[in-house]
């Protein structure tokens, strides 16, 4: 391996506020495992994805959320223990015993989430089966024996996905408080599982497969989408990108910003480190070494050039733009005379 070279899949995670105890990530293997990490990634491996979705702030929010999960009783909830929560009364009774417990806490503030909302999710085709497997051992491995917890396979959509909701107070008294390191602990566990139970399963970062845009947040979605449905006004964020999009798209303010040149430069340096990896394995005397370089190497080329949000808006302006006058055009043709 290149010296350096499994920088290109560690997160950009401050080590200097990461909680040792709690979610110091396991080292990323060399030789093999590094290996067998490029083959999986040079091989497009589906990723996994793992999301904090939501926290209740009290009883009857966290009834709410647990009868959604459930589909009102209809699904089984299966709790640490492996036993199941099979009515609507039983959810009810979770939900007063989560909510007891967080307010029996002299400690807690009075905002304090009483259970965090978390979906693991796999693309479309991957087994429903193993999903629910791996996400029942990824909530062993990072919750049993400190906080109580219960889950259930969703299959109502193309991706297979699991709702585990977690109680925010630890058997210690401790709160629960996910950081980005432990997210990336969480996918890292997940992907595990997953490979364990035969599914090909990556949790890299985003960067290092060429992804430079963030995915668009939950509440900003639903602010979209109710703007979309005429049921609500563009929100504020969105009016603020689309008007610097539109100085890059009409205004020539096409020159990239600082922070924009810190994603090429990153992605620059990422992508060599790559290559550098595919040369040294074009070398090996090993078939198997020169065809993963071949691999890589067709990966890099494959990947996306770096785009911002402001450089895809500004795109779509301009091709609204240049639909609308094409519009008028061949509607002046069309005038009589």
């Amino acid at each position: 391996m290149v010296q350096g070279f499994e920088d290109v899949w560690r997160p950009p995670v401050r080590q200097r506020i990461v909680r040792p105890r709690t979610v110091l990530r396991p080292p990323l293997d060399s030789g093999e495992g590094a290996r067998a990490r490029l083959e999986r990634v040079a091989a497009r491996a589906p990723e996994v994805m793992v999301k904090v979705t939501g926290r209740t702030r009290d009883g009857a929010h966290l009834r709410a959320h647990l009868e959604y999960i459930s589909r009102i009783g209809q699904l089984e909830l299966e709790g640490a223990d492996g036993a199941l929560i099979v009515s609507r009364r039983d959810v009810a009774d979770l939900a007063d015993e989560w909510a007891g417990a967080a307010l029996a806490d002299r400690s807690r503030r009075k905002n304090s989430p009483v259970s965090h909302s978390v979906i693991l999710s796999m693309p479309a085709g991957t087994s429903e089966i193993a999903v629910r497997d791996a996400a029942r051992s990824f909530a062993a491995d990072m919750f049993a024996g400190r906080h109580d917890y219960v889950f259930t396979l969703h299959t109502d959509t193309p991706r297979p996905h699991v709702h585990l909701s977690i109680c925010s107070r630890s058997h210690a008294g401790e709160r629960l408080n996910p950081k980005k390191a432990d997210l990336e602990l969480w996918r890292q566990t997940f992907a595990q599982a997953l490979r364990d139970r035969g599914v090909e399963a990556e949790a890299t970062p985003r960067r290092a497969r060429g992804v430079t845009r963030k995915a668009e947040r939950t509440s900003l979605r639903k602010i979209r989408d109710r703007e979309v449905a005429g049921e609500g006004p563009m929100g504020r964020v969105r009016r603020s990108a689309y008007r610097e999009a539109a100085g890059a798209a009409f205004q020539g303010r096409t020159e990239r910003t600082p922070w924009e040149q810190r994603i090429v430069a990153r992605q620059q340096a990422i992508r060599e480190l790559y290559l550098t990896q595919a040369r040294l394995l074009g070398r090996s005397g090993d078939p198997a070494d020169r065809a993963l370089g071949a691999k890589v190497e067709a990966f890099v080329r494959s990947m996306p050039q770096p785009d911002t949000q402001r450089l895809a808006l500004a795109r779509e302006l301009r091709a609204a733009n240049e639909a609308m006058r094409n519009r008028n055009l061949g509607e002046d043709r069309e005038r009589p005379r």
